[in-house]
């Protein structure tokens, strides 16, 4: 059982009446996305040619942003609003979109590219799933 769930599961409130499956791996994967962003822009920032990289800099740090508080929300349990949830949701899955393709078109020159790009694309799996959980 991962931590996430299980801090979930120790919640006073209990069920939040969301599937805690989906909103576990939901939290991990915006987690995990938001690190590799920050570590993306930043070996971007390392590239002999970072000027070429300004977009996906730029969009590497929005999307790290974006899914760190999507991920803050999603863990607080308490007075949780679906409609905010789902808003945060649907802004973090085309942040991890967007980023995602940017991220593409490095791929074959810069590893940390393909990785934020795979990172971005199972964040923005995982938002989408969440969405549908919630109806």
């Amino acid at each position: 059982m991962s931590h996430v769930r299980s801090m979930l599961q120790a919640h006073p409130k209990g069920d939040p009446g969301i599937d805690q499956e989906k909103l576990a791996a939901c939290i991990a994967a915006c987690f995990e996305c938001s690190q590799t962003c920050t570590a993306c822009a930043d070996a971007c920032l390392s590239e002999p040619m970072a000027g070429d990289l300004v977009t996906c800099i730029s969009t590497d740090q929005d999307c790290a942003d974006i899914c760190l508080t999507t991920g803050r929300i999603l863990t607080r349990l308490t007075g949780q609003n679906k409609d905010v949830v789902r808003m945060m949701l649907q802004a973090c899955r085309e942040a991890c979109r967007a980023c995602a393709q940017e991220c593409e078109e490095h791929a074959e020159m810069h590893e940390h590219c393909r990785l934020c790009a795979e990172a971005c694309r199972r964040c923005e799996a995982a938002c989408d799933e969440l969405i549908s959980a919630l109806g």
